[in-house]
C-alpha cells in the first residue's frame, strides 16, 4: 500500500509544478519589450507580473481550496486559514525590465503565519531553489547550508536598493555595514539564495511586505539560517518593514547589536 505524502512532500512539489509554469511565462514575455506601469507606491510592474501571479492563483485555488492566498499583485485572501500561499510572480521587477539576472518568482506557504516552505526559481540563470523551515534547501537539487561562524568584520553582507530604506533606516544600516567587510548591494531575491548557499553571510532590507521574503526565508531557515526584523522580531504574515538574516545565530545576534547602537 502507498502510503501518503506528507504535506511539505506534497505542497513543494505543487510549487515546483507552479515555477515552471512561471518560468515559461517568463521566457515567451522575454521575446519583446515589457510594458511597464507604475504602482501606486511608484514601484513598477509588467503584464508579466500580472499573468504569472492571476495564473498561480488560479491553480492554487483549483488545487487547495481551503487554503488561503497572499500576493503582490492581486492581495489577499482567506489569510486565516493554516496554509496559505505566499507569492511574487517577479521580485526584482526593475532588474526584469532591464535585463540584468538577478529577477525570480517567489512561491512560499505560510504554515501557522510562518514561512515554511519555499521555492526561489530564477530562470535567467535556470537556478531554482527549495527549502523547508527547519529542515533542508537545496540549489538546483543539491544540499546548502549557510555559511557559518563568520565574525561581523569578516561578514559578505547584501542589501537592495537603499531608495526602499528610510532616512532613519540608512543611518542604522550604516552602523552595520561600516563593520562587514563589504556590502553588494542590488541582488533581489538572488542575494538571499545566495545567503541559503553559503556565499553571503547577512541580508539586509527595509520597506518588505511578506511576499518579498517567505519564500527566501523558509530556504535561508532550511539552509540553518536565521531571519527576523531590526528588534529581533519574528516574520510572520502581519510583518512589514525590516529583514536582517544570518547564517547562523551568533552572527544574526552581532548584527542586530550594531544596528540597535
Amino acid at each position: 500500500m502507498t502510503q501518503p505524502s506528507s504535506p511539505d512532500t506534497e505542497f513543494l512539489a505543487f510549487a515546483e509544478t507552479l515555477a515552471d509554469e512561471a518560468r515559461t511565462i517568463v521566457y515567451e514575455a522575454q521575446q519583446q519589450a515589457p510594458t511597464v506601469d507604475l504602482k501606486a507606491d511608484a514601484s513598477f510592474v509588467t503584464a508579466t507580473d500580472k499573468a504569472i501571479e492571476a495564473r498561480l492563483r488560479e491553480r492554487i485555488e483549483a488545487r487547495y481550496p481551503s487554503h488561503g492566498i497572499k500576493g503582490e499583485e492581486y492581495g489577499s485572501l482567506n489569510t486565516d486559514a493554516e496554509f496559505v500561499w505566499v507569492i511574487d510572480p517577479i521580485d526584482g521587477t526593475a532588474a526584469w525590465i532591464a535585463g540584468i539576472p538577478v529577477y525570480g518568482t517567489l512561491i512560499a506557504v505560510a504554515r501557522a503565519r510562518r514561512p515554511w516552505l519555499g521555492v526561489l526559481d530564477l530562470p535567467a540563470t535556470k537556478e531554482r531553489l527549495t527549502g523547508v523551515a527547519g529542515v533542508s534547501a537545496f540549489h538546483n537539487g543539491k544540499a546548502v547550508r549557510c555559511r557559518t561562524a563568520v565574525k561581523p568584520e569578516d561578514a559578505f553582507m547584501t542589501s537592495s536598493n537603499p531608495r526602499f530604506l528610510t532616512d532613519e533606516e540608512r543611518v542604522t544600516l550604516g552602523r552595520l555595514d561600516r563593520v562587514v567587510r563589504f556590502t553588494q548591494y542590488g541582488g533581489s531575491c538572488y542575494a538571499y539564495g545566495c545567503l541559503a548557499r553559503g556565499r553571503t553571510d547577512i541580508a539586509i532590507d527595509g520597506g518588505f511586505d511578506p511576499y518579498d521574503v517567505f519564500a527566501p526565508l523558509a530556504i535561508i531557515e532550511g539552509a540553518g539560517g536565521i531571519a527576523s526584523d531590526w528588534q529581533d522580531r519574528p516574520i510572520d504574515l502581519d510583518w512589514k518593514g525590516q529583514i536582517v538574516c544570518a547564517g547562523d545565530r551568533q552572527l544574526h545576534q552581532a548584527a542586530l547589536k550594531l544596528l540597535n547602537g
